[in-house]
């Protein structure tokens, strides 16, 4: 059975916002060796769309984007929608019941999962179909955007944290 796992790079208020801040060069290798091991990731459609960004090729990249690149490529994607359009090499629109599907998937794949979009982690966390949440606390204040918990908090109990790079600590939950 896979695992999901919701984990995104946060701010210490609590906001995520990939164009305020992003991950140092030591952890961008992180999630390229993350990325690698992956069985596939679960997005909501707007964070699909901003991550097809890596779908295109850039003469600008460096080896560690197009490493990120080439493995963000490889996994299957799973894209939660209501819009019909269509998705993406590698990619399939996850269709009807959202609960259903999700267990579905997992039942099927094994291997971790990631689950990105604070609003899609919220309907999944709802529905207790996350099995771990890796909060990646830089140390920016942004007072205000989107929250990493988009809805009431769940009750987690604290697996592991990891001082990720000079600045960034990876703080692991699972479900209490």
């Amino acid at each position: 059975m896979a695992k999901l796992v919701f984990g995104m790079n946060q701010s210490l208020d609590g906001y995520v916002d990939h164009m305020a801040f992003g991950p140092s060069p030591t952890l961008f290798r992180h999630f390229i060796e993350q990325a690698q091991g992956l069985e596939g990731s679960l997005y909501g459609r707007r964070m699909y769309e901003i991550m097809r960004y890596w779908d295109d090729e850039h003469p600008e990249w460096d080896a560690d984007q197009k490493a990120f690149a080439v493995a963000w490529r490889r996994q299957p994607k799973w894209v939660v929608s209501h819009s019909s359009e269509p998705v993406g090499p590698n990619a399939s629109l996850v269709e009807g019941d959202l609960e259903s599907a999700v267990r579905k998937l997992k039942a099927e794949r094994g291997g971790e999962i990631e689950v990105a979009g604070p609003d899609l982690a919220h309907s999944l966390t709802e529905f207790g179909l996350i099995d771990e949440y890796q909060i990646y606390l830089h140390p920016v204040v942004l007072g205000q955007g989107k929250p990493y918990f988009a809805g009431p908090r769940p009750r987690l109990r604290l697996k592991a944290a990891d001082r990720m790079d000079d600045d960034v600590i990876r703080l692991t939950y699972v479900p209490a």
